[in-house]
């Protein structure tokens, strides 16, 4: 399988409908080719949900949309056992986590509790209730949508739950030009997200998805490139601007985002370019600024840019 030409032909389908946020439909394809789970930064109106439902039309999969509040309980999203009289038994009923594509929108307005009922989801790709074990659909991703923390209303996630998803994506505002062309192209059909990805082709079936996944993790990572990763997880629990640094699993999940964009580009190899695109994403929510360092105003891409620039890059 050319992963190359099938994620050009995927990015080319979602671009007709989401316009002018090329580098996070290009992170959100490299997490679902790489079995992870993303989390969408930004205010409402940047075409997130719009996004997921894009994909998931063009993969021919199941999408569901869970709108996080803080009164919505975990059997809400899990699905929870309902007594069927004609039977003489309890039943499991699906939540909506029992989808391909799953959208938990602004998730950080539910409660902990809430947030907490995904991590199994996420991590296992099942959900236990009542002492029985239900798999989810294969393949599954988690999409969460999130508003910047200082809003009103929010609950910051734990790192626990931060740490399961691959990469967290800062959604901006397109560029002028670009919104012109959201405004020229959609204002048709205004709001109606299902008319906007009516027009769509479906092209991929989900065994497709996971024969793409085999194909990066084959993906060939040299000595030098792993141990470019070790030292730049290193130099993060190490430097003074930083109270948490990278894990091990953090630094896996680099490797294989690495790879999934090496693909991308047409390689079968992993070179330190690929390291440094992925880094941010994959490690801004998984490290924590220094009391000090956050007092000062410092963002967290910035110290991971001083960073990359303090370690020396293999050849």
């Amino acid at each position: 399988m050319n992963v190359a030409e099938l994620y050009e032909t995927l990015r080319a389908q979602v671009e007709r409908v989401v316009i002018g946020q090329g580098e996070v439909v290009e992170l959100s394809l490299a997490a679902l080719l790489s079995n992870g789970h993303v989390l969408l930064e930004g205010v409402p109106g940047t075409a997130k949900t719009l996004l997921v439902r894009t994909i998931a039309t063009v993969l021919r999969m199941d999408f569901k949309r869970v709108q996080m509040t803080p009164d919505l309980l975990p059997a809400d999203v899990t699905g929870s056992s309902v007594w069927r009289k004609d039977r003489d038994a309890f039943e499991f009923v699906q939540g909506p986590i029992f989808a391909h594509f799953v959208l938990a929108d602004e998730i950080n307005r539910a409660s902990a509790r809430t947030q907490s009922a995904l991590l199994e989801a996420m991590q296992e790709h099942a959900v236990t209730w009542d002492g029985s074990t239900h798999r989810l659909p294969e393949p599954f991703i988690l999409f969460a949508t999130q508003n910047p923390i200082e809003q009103e209303g929010t609950y910051p996630l734990p790192l626990a739950q931060l740490d399961r998803f691959m990469f967290k994506v800062l959604v901006d505002y397109p560029d002028g030009e670009a919104e012109e062309e959201i405004l020229r192209r959609h204002h048709a059909h205004g709001l109606d997200v299902s008319a906007a990805t009516s027009q769509l082709e479906a092209i991929l079936e989900p065994a497709m998805v996971n024969a793409a996944r085999q194909v990066i993790r084959e993906t060939f990572v040299r000595d030098e490139v792993i141990q470019y990763v070790r030292r730049l997880g290193r130099a993060t629990r190490e430097d003074d601007a930083l109270s948490v640094g990278a894990s091990p699993r953090a630094l896996l999940m680099l490797l294989m985002a690495a790879k999934c964009l090496a693909r991308f580009d047409g390689r079968d190899f992993v070179t330190p370019d690929d390291i440094q695109a992925a880094l941010k994403p994959c490690l801004r929510h998984r490290v924590v600024l220094s009391p000090a360092t956050e007092l000062e105003g410092v963002a967290v891409d910035d110290v991971l840019d001083e960073l990359v620039q303090a370690i020396e890059v293999p050849r």
